[in-house]
């Protein structure tokens, strides 16, 4: 029955209002029976209960609810660094895939390696993530491409979940790409996700979101829109990979079809954000993906105009965003979208969560949500994107238990 006290500013980043308002409480303290909270507010009005209680000492810092790293693709084999270096030469991303390079280089190390060493590399991850003060990750599959590689990436996503500290989204994004298996026969590919792999899925209840990517040379609208429909009846959530090279119409079936995020969106177009605003879908931005891949960034400004609630997420992967740094992920967000420090940080805690389905949750500092929250050496979320360093969080606190604290050795 702890309590967080001598808080200097603390953002509970409840749903109401607009993308900045994170509703800020000074001088602050923060309580938590197990897993859930259960006083927030001004350290001078903390009930006599919570007074006796365990103290835990913030320093005068900030906190932050545990922040949501909505959008990655965690499990993965292997690394891209030579198509990172033929990039930077002026090679096209396009150019890469078609001689065998890009998602088809990681599902052939994919594939190559068991379930056991895919837990390990990406409990790793997990770990790195949580010092950075990650609370929640959501996880795609999509680098196995036949059924059995694909419920193997699944299958460990649902044991970082079990085995983990964090929270483990699991999202099944089976039409990720053409495997070579059925070169040129896309139609067929569908329809075995759709007869044969998707009702596995859900039988074993590996999965709680399906996605689709939408763009020349992966999927068609029409093709996405026959995945995520089958995945919905199964009881899946919808999600999308939408617009990030081209305005392909990704957007406008995000919002016809209610999904939960349309992500990327680098390349969306007016009509597709006007689908959007009011649709419900949480419009998710990757801005380390468009920096690694020198595209203009999603027009954060434009949606947050139109109403469109935007979360930012890493896109981690070992292609375009090999970084799971989300603070890092925050800034850039500031500098390349032009979102201001608190519309970034409600966009990776409350909209991330709304992303993912789970804003009854997390993604907010309210009692009777999880007890997830971050402590950042800093005195207020300007400041803490402002002066970037490598790591600025002190403590994190999942579902009640301290996961890292800053200068703790690892037992």
């Amino acid at each position: 029955m702890p309590v967080l006290a001598n808080i200097g500013c603390l953002a509970t980043c409840a749903a109401a209002g607009g993308q900045g308002d994170v509703h800020l409480v000074r001088r602050a303290a923060v309580a938590w029976e197990g897993e859930r909270l259960a006083w927030v507010g001004r350290e001078e009005e903390l009930p006599e209960r919570w007074r006796r209680a365990e103290r835990w000492d913030a320093g005068g810092g900030l906190v932050l609810p545990g922040l949501v790293d909505c959008h990655t693709h965690l499990v993965f084999g292997g690394w891209r660094t030579d198509e990172w270096v033929e990039r930077l030469r002026g090679r096209s991303a396009f150019d890469i895939a078609r001689s065998g390079g890009g998602i088809a280089a990681t599902v052939a190390r994919t594939r190559a390696l068991d379930e056991e060493a895919l837990f390990g590399r990406a409990a790793g991850f997990l770990e790195e993530m949580a010092r950075l003060g990650v609370t929640t990750v959501e996880a795609k599959s999509g680098y196995g491409l036949e059924p059995e590689a694909e419920l193997k990436l699944l299958r460990v996503h649902r044991r970082l979940s079990r085995e983990t500290p964090l929270r483990v989204v699991s999202t099944f994004l089976g039409a990720h790409a053409l495997p070579a298996e059925y070169a040129e026969r896309a139609g067929d590919y569908v329809a075995m996700l759709v007869a044969e792999l998707l009702p596995r899925v859900a039988a074993e209840g590996l999965a709680d979101a399906c996605d689709a990517w939408v763009e020349k040379g992966a999927f068609t609208t029409e093709q996405a829109r026959r995945v995520l429909l089958a995945g919905r009846a199964l009881g899946l959530g919808v999600r999308l990979h939408a617009d990030q090279f081209t305005a392909c119409g990704g957007a406008r079936l995000a919002a016809e079809l209610g999904a939960l995020s349309a992500d990327h969106l680098e390349a969306v177009p007016q009509e597709g954000i006007e689908a959007l605003a009011g649709s419900g879908t949480v419009a998710v931005s990757l801005p380390t993906s468009a920096l690694w891949m020198g595209l203009a960034p999603t027009p954060a400004r434009a949606l947050i105009a139109a109403g469109v609630p935007v979360a930012v997420a890493t896109d981690f992967n070992p292609g375009t965003a090999p970084s799971y740094h989300l603070p890092l992920a925050l800034t850039l967000a500031c500098v390349l979208q032009r979102m201001t420090p608190a519309e970034a940080v409600k966009g990776a805690t409350i909209h991330a969560a709304r992303a993912l389905g789970l804003e009854e949750a997390v993604g907010s500092l309210e009692p009777g949500k999880a007890a997830d929250l971050a402590l950042f050496d800093a005195a207020s979320v300007e400041e803490w994107l402002y002066h970037f360093r490598p790591n600025a969080c002190r403590l994190t606190v999942a579902g009640g238990h301290a996961v890292w604290r800053a200068g703790e050795t690892k037992r």
